[in-house]
């Protein structure tokens, strides 16, 4: 068989995809069938492997809940943002770099640019617009403003859900803390120093 031709009715295994798709000779050969298969799953040497599959989700974002139908590849930032209309995490980097996208999960913070979304099934999500009590910003917000924590305000969101997680888990941190706490999240206008009394304050103001 010449180097590229695909027998009829030959399976592909997993090397075969990753030979095959880089030079792109295979991929040209079966991706026709991938597209036309309505099925899940696709058959191998190695048995039936799950493609493209589709899956209904249910999670909590900002104590309100949602059930979707989410693709495979589609990020957890993607379906708040195009899905939800929750466009407080922004999409900056979209590499899990500078923090921008950050919410919590479960109480925990993560980039959500590089968590699927489909992983998220069962879970609690907060985002930047879940913060505020009806008309009464956050501890947190309130400190950025007082502080001028902010200048291009665009890493702003970030911080705040960073800065929640680690005060949840230390209620009193100190410089060196909070430093720690905030290391994922990139300020490009390089408004550190207030951000850090933000924190600070937002904390002295939780324990009042």
């Amino acid at each position: 068989m010449k180097k590229g031709k695909a027998k009829k009715g030959k399976t592909y295994t997993r090397r075969d995809f990753l030979k095959g798709f880089g030079s792109g000779t295979l991929g040209a050969a079966i991706a026709p069938k991938l597209l036309a298969q309505k099925a899940e799953s696709i058959q191998t040497k190695e048995g039936e492997v799950p493609v493209y599959a589709k899956k209904k989700i249910k999670f909590t974002v900002n104590a309100k809940d949602y059930a979707l139908v989410v693709e495979p590849q589609e990020t957890l930032l993607d379906v708040l943002r195009d899905k939800l209309n929750l466009t407080g995490a922004k999409k900056t980097c979209d590499r899990g770099e500078c923090g921008g996208c950050t919410v919590l999960l479960d109480g925990n913070p993560i980039y959500s640019c590089m968590y699927l979304a489909i992983r998220t099934d069962g879970a609690k999500i907060t985002t930047i617009e879940g913060m505020a009590s009806k008309d009464k910003l956050h501890p947190l917000q309130q400190a950025f403003i007082d502080k001028d924590a902010y200048q291009c305000g665009f890493c702003t969101p970030g911080f705040i859900m960073a800065s929640e997680a680690l005060l949840k888990k230390k209620p009193n941190p100190n410089l060196d803390q909070i430093k720690k706490g905030l290391s994922g999240n990139l300020c490009r206008c390089g408004n550190y120093t207030k951000i850090y009394q933000a924190v600070d304050q937002a904390s002295k103001m939780r324990r009042s």
